[in-house]
């Protein structure tokens, strides 16, 4: 079944989806089964704000306030990362200052195609190592899909150190 959200093909299952990071329900199974290989292991636990960021941009949903927020936090924090070249921890440190900002975001148009890669690229890795590639060659792919906003989401964070 096809996702709604980044493209990707996942099995079909039944199962609950995120109340506004719109998915298929195998697309968001698949996430959580990232997720919990995080928790469960610290040794995959050290990008994990980048695969939550990545797969919240990836699965942005409708045009509301949440959502509108939830995009901005998150391009913000890809931004960060990939175009001012922060480490994580130090990306990680400033998330009060950029969610400072909630409730300012406009919504911003998605791209028709949301990266090249989903959250199946991350959980076909099989050691932590593979698991950091996945998880910054997905991250890569959506922050580029989203390159038509890029120098939006500049203007909106230039004054973060």
């Amino acid at each position: 079944m096809q996702c709604c959200g980044c493209g990707g093909e996942f099995a079909e299952v039944v199962s609950p989806t995120h109340a506004y990071m719109l998915s298929s329900p195998g697309c968001w199974a698949a996430y959580g089964e990232v997720l919990a290989r995080e928790y469960q292991d610290p040794a995959y636990m050290r990008l994990h704000r980048l695969a939550v960021d990545t797969y919240a941009v990836q699965h942005p949903g409708i045009d509301t306030q949440q959502a509108r927020n939830s995009v901005g936090i998150h391009l913000a924090r890809l931004l960060l990362f990939f175009e001012r070249g922060w480490p994580i921890n130090r990306v990680n440190d400033v998330m009060p200052q950029i969610t400072a900002k909630k409730k300012h975001y406009p919504w911003l148009m998605p791209p028709e195609k949301r990266g090249a890669l989903t959250v199946k690229h991350v959980l076909a890795a099989r050691t932590p190592a593979e698991h950091e590639a996945a998880v910054e060659q997905w991250a890569q792919s959506v922050w580029q899909a989203w390159a038509a906003h890029h120098s939006t989401v500049r203007a909106w964070h230039e004054g973060l150190l």
